[in-house]
């Protein structure tokens, strides 16, 4: 099958890595996706397993168009009761940018006519759009003249790992904070501490590495399980390999929280991971916390400013420079920011950065090695 994963803007290089390790071939880059090849198994699995997958679209068909009744023509032509029943509901999600239609809306309108014919010929019946709960997601991308139509083997996108009981005000992405962790190469080597962890994503998604957890174990409800050819037993036996792999984190893993209500929040998401034993968490200002010993790993996830006044950011920014500094010799510190003008009150030089996407925030990944007393590497 010829498959797609996407991601976020800038951790397309991680998912490779991680869709190349579950034995895809033909493994190929793309804008915010990883291209690949694989079977059914493999379509489950990294759904399962992948840690930095947005979803996984299977394509069903790529053709040519030079008007709007070949996007027609085209979809007429696929054999739809492979993938659907006249019965089921089906919804269409187009991207489009093409010069042969003005509106997005338009061109899905000319595929849902497309499948609506091919059945009513078929069997005198037309299936019925649900657009809030299809039995198929179909995916329409035009580029240009270029129509790829998928089906959305995920459905609800997979950074909804269903552990979560609290929302904080800005959640990071779980994609995005597993993205993090893996571009950092922190792999359970060394204790792991975020001390503006807010309702705690970066903490647990260290404890679901360190655990080796499936990031799909707590989801009810993944797409492919509605469609035609599903192979439940198949299912069965790619979650038990995945969870058999599950162990005792090597490693502490920490969180804290100015707020108390942050503290609580991450408190309820951390036992609805499972994670309790793992992961601590207590309130406590990060300008007043010491590392314990120097072998750590430090991610931060500061506000960006958009609640926050400038002479607030501005001092928040400077705190966390001096706190590196002086209480944390010898770590690794990673921050992302959506404000890069801050960056520069922190007074240390980035020995990296990456460019990432927090929903439509573009930030910045910066890496920070402190050292003790001389600027002679200490090994982590």
């Amino acid at each position: 099958m010829k498959l797609v994963a996407k991601t976020l803007y800038g951790l397309e290089k991680v998912l490779g890595e991680e869709i190349i390790k579950m034995g895809a071939s033909e493994v190929e880059t793309g804008n915010r996706a990883i291209l690949f090849k694989g079977d059914k198994s493999l379509l489950y699995r990294v759904n399962y397993c992948a840690r930095t997958a947005l979803s996984v679209l299977m394509t069903i068909s790529e053709f040519r168009i030079r008007s709007k009744e070949d996007l027609y023509n085209g979809g007429s032509k696929i054999e739809w009761d492979r993938y659907m029943n006249v019965d089921d509901t089906f919804s269409i999600a187009p991207v489009v940018n093409s010069i042969y239609f003005s509106h997005t809306g338009y061109a899905g309108l000319i595929l849902k006519d497309a499948i609506a014919d091919y059945f009513r010929k078929k069997t005198g019946k037309r299936p019925s759009v649900n657009t809030e709960d299809p039995a198929l997601l179909i995916n329409l991308h035009i580029s240009n003249d270029l129509v790829t139509i998928s089906i959305d083997s995920s459905v609800i996108p997979l950074f909804k790992r269903g552990y979560r009981q609290e929302q904080g005000a800005a959640p990071l992405n779980e994609v995005l904070a597993a993205g993090i962790l893996l571009i950092s190469g922190w792999n359970a080597s060394a204790t792991l501490t975020d001390p503006m962890c807010g309702s705690g994503t970066i903490p647990i998604e260290a404890g679901l590495i360190a655990c080796k957890v499936p990031p799909g174990k707590f989801r009810k409800f993944f797409g492919f399980q509605r469609w035609k050819d599903f192979d439940d037993e198949l299912f069965e036996k790619i979650k038990r390999e995945a969870d058999s792999k599950i162990e005792v984190s090597p490693v502490k893993i920490y969180g804290s929280d100015i707020s108390e209500k942050a503290v609580q929040q991450a408190k309820s998401n951390i036992a609805g991971a499972g994670l309790s034993d793992v992961v601590s968490i207590e309130m406590s200002d990060f300008k007043y916390l010491k590392a314990e010993n120097d072998s750590r790993f430090l991610f931060l996830n500061p506000p960006y400013g958009q609640r926050l006044q400038p002479d607030e950011i501005d001092t928040l920014y400077s705190m966390i420079g001096t706190s590196l500094k002086h209480n944390f010799p010898g770590a690794t510190a990673w921050l992302i920011t959506s404000n890069k003008e801050c960056l520069k009150n922190i007074g240390l030089k980035p020995a990296a950065k990456y460019t990432l996407f927090n929903g439509a925030l573009e930030c910045v990944l910066v890496k920070y090695e402190m050292y003790e007393g001389t600027k002679k590497h200490k090994k982590l």
